[in-house]
């Protein structure tokens, strides 16, 4: 299996939420020129593309990836490009084609190439109504009702394939409902734990999409991206498992987020006008169990519901008000 430094890195799926913050803590640590970031059509922001290199393409389109990875000699990947839950339930085949693939066209790109390693996102969303939804465990059934699901379980396999198949070392999380104030959300069931931050500092009111009652594992940005560089430093021998990680810091619900912003706002208001985004919600887990995660590469989050939510509005509060 290859080991060889890290010559540069491509992150795809740049500009979405979890890869535009990603993008830049990986500049950070390796160099703003060791990092690639791309994106397929949204521009990008000044700090993104001012900070190194960016280039459009498709991961779809495999010609524009070999492009950028033979021109970049590219040998680590994350690949963070990705249709979400929501917006693939309207667009199935669209959801199917970007994250399968597109996906597809990644691997074999880094296997041809022996590259050094690969990141995959998952999602909680690989579980469905037949999972247990209290402390969801590591190994479980997976039956996702949503075709965003159907596509992290496929991709969970296929990240599990190249590893034992062609020496490929493939890895990935599956990721909570993801919290960040630099970046809006891009079509997910999570996003209204987003949403409600930005309304509560400018308009001191939110109508959620979800019950108050709905309770979903979550995660603020900086334990994302360390959760993810982490995993993807760690020493192989190490990992028991690969493409299929649990993750979670906290677990709250709509109704609990909502009065810990109270206890900074007071005089914010919440209501609750649910759409088709509540069953998508209902077949998730309530809370997962990431002990693999912590006993195979010490995964250990610094954020709970009140750090989170102080942070959140500190952050927004002097950027809005």
């Amino acid at each position: 299996m290859s080991r060889k430094k890290t010559k540069r890195i491509l992150v795809t799926g740049a500009v979405g939420q979890i890869g535009s913050e990603l993008t830049m803590e990986l500049r950070k640590r390796y160099g703003n020129d060791k990092v690639l970031a791309t994106g397929r059509k949204t521009k990008p922001s000044k700090m993104l593309l001012n900070s190194g290199p960016f280039e459009f393409i498709d991961i779809t389109i495999r010609d524009t990836v070999e492009k950028v990875v033979n021109e970049y000699d590219i040998d680590t990947i994350y690949n963070m490009a990705a249709i979400l839950s929501a917006v693939g339930e309207e667009k199935p085949l669209l959801c199917w084609n970007v994250n399968i693939n597109g996906l597809y066209n990644i691997l074999e790109i880094a296997r041809e190439r022996e590259m050094n390693r690969v990141f995959v996102p998952s999602s909680i969303a690989v579980f469905g109504p037949e999972t247990p939804r209290d402390n969801t465990p590591q190994d479980t059934v997976l039956k996702p009702t949503t075709m965003y699901g159907v596509t992290k379980v496929c991709g969970e396999l296929l990240g599990d394939y190249y590893f034992k198949r062609f020496n490929l070392d493939v890895r990935g999380i599956r990721y909570p409902g993801i919290i960040s104030n630099e970046t809006l959300p891009g079509g997910g069931t999570t996003d209204y734990a987003v949403e409600i931050f930005y309304e509560a500092i400018k308009n001191r009111k939110y109508t959620c999409f979800v019950k108050k009652e709905t309770m979903l594992p979550m995660m603020y940005m900086p334990d994302c991206i360390k959760g993810t560089i982490d995993l993807m430093e760690t020493d192989l021998l190490k990992l028991k498992h690969h493409c299929n990680f649990n993750l979670t810091s906290m677990s709250f619900s709509a109704g609990e987020l909502e009065s810990e912003i109270k206890k900074h706002i007071p005089n914010f208001n919440c209501e609750y006008k649910p759409d088709f985004r509540q069953d998508i919600a209902d077949s998730w887990p309530r809370s997962i169990d990431d002990s693999a995660a912590r006993e195979e590469w010490g995964w250990k989050p610094e954020y709970d519901l009140p750090t989170m939510t102080e942070d959140m509005l500190d952050n927004l509060g002097k950027r809005y008000e």
